[in-house]
């Protein structure tokens, strides 16, 4: 019998659902639940063919706990390994080489020491920075946000040169981005599972967060067909099993803004009912998938397009 498993934390409504439906489908020799662990042996598998990883970003056991599984065989849904290594500025500066539209951005050093260094530590680092050549580059208004998180949090909208010094003293040992504003027309956010499966869903970024998934954006066909071709590339480089990209429309072009969201918000009550059934329906297929594929003491994880033409020499970011 082979398991699939999902490690979550807070939320109840997916992994309910998720684990709901793969039993209900009754695939011989497939079974799903909630992962269960007891202890971690170095080396040992986790009993697991498939686990889908919803909480290991905010507790480094479990993702210790996660690499030692795909170690030993599990397919870990997203690649414990990548995840690990990844963030939103690498994110966009791969999508300048593979012809994704993107904000211009640049990262900003943390506003305060990180612990345990000192002013020595940065011998390197230009003091102060070239904020006339940033500012000039980015322009205003702008954004100001984190180069690894999500969820929204300490996200500023910065108008004058003056509005960031004030925000960016509160942003304390965060590294942050700071990017160009998109004033948009449209916005999207796209569920893409198992680099195949994508859902356009039509998305309100200023509306209050559980009306966010209320717009009223009708795309053309041949729209659809362009977000989906960029959702499909940005996944096949970065090698994200279960992601989301958000797009946003200006002057008929989409611009790649938020696009490593390896544990996308899949609650019931935000995403809305239609979305919220897709997302556990597709779900449920590609862990099936990955499970009829997956074999014992074998790397089951996928690999991004950028780190396997990097092993292979192909052409880094041929198409």
């Amino acid at each position: 019998m082979k398991k699939i498993g999902i490690l979550f934390g807070q939320e109840r409504s997916f992994p309910t659902a998720f684990i709901e439906e793969i039993n209900r489908r009754k695939v011989p020799g497939i079974v799903a639940e909630p992962v269960h662990i007891n202890k971690v042996i170095q080396g040992e598998s986790s009993g697991y063919a498939v686990i889908i990883d919803r909480i290991s970003q905010d507790i480094p056991f479990y993702r210790a706990y996660l690499k030692n599984a795909a170690l030993c065989g599990t397919a870990v849904i997203n690649n414990p390994f990548w995840w690990s290594a990844d963030e939103k500025f690498f994110n966009n500066c791969l999508a300048t080489k593979i012809e994704v539209p993107v904000p211009k951005t640049v990262i900003l050093p943390s506003r305060d020491l990180p612990q345990d260094t000192s002013d020595q530590s940065f011998s390197n680092l230009a003091f102060p920075l070239d904020w006339e050549g940033i500012f000039s580059y980015i322009g205003f208004p702008a954004y100001m946000k984190p180069f690894a998180g999500g969820g929204w949090k300490n996200v500023y909208r910065l108008t004058s040169q003056e509005d960031f010094f004030d925000k960016h003293a509160e942003t304390n040992q965060l590294v942050m981005l700071l990017q160009e504003e998109i004033v948009f027309e449209e916005y999207y956010r796209c569920y893409c599972i198992g680099g195949k499966y994508v859902r356009i869903m039509p998305y309100e970024p200023r509306n209050p967060h559980h009306l966010r998934y209320v717009a009223d954006f009708s795309p053309s066909e041949e729209r659809l067909k362009e977000m989906e071709a960029i959702v499909l590339r940005i996944n096949a480089y970065l090698g994200y099993d279960f992601n989301t990209v958000e797009l946003a429309v200006r002057d008929g072009v989409p611009y790649a803004i938020d696009f490593c969201n390896p544990a996308p918000d899949a609650d019931i009550k935000s995403v809305g009912e239609a979305n919220f059934q897709w997302v556990v329906d597709t779900a449920a297929t590609y862990s099936i998938e990955k499970a009829q594929a997956q074999q014992d003491g074998k790397d089951n994880l996928t690999w991004g397009n950028y780190l396997k033409n990097g092993v292979t020499g192909v052409a880094l970011y041929g198409k």
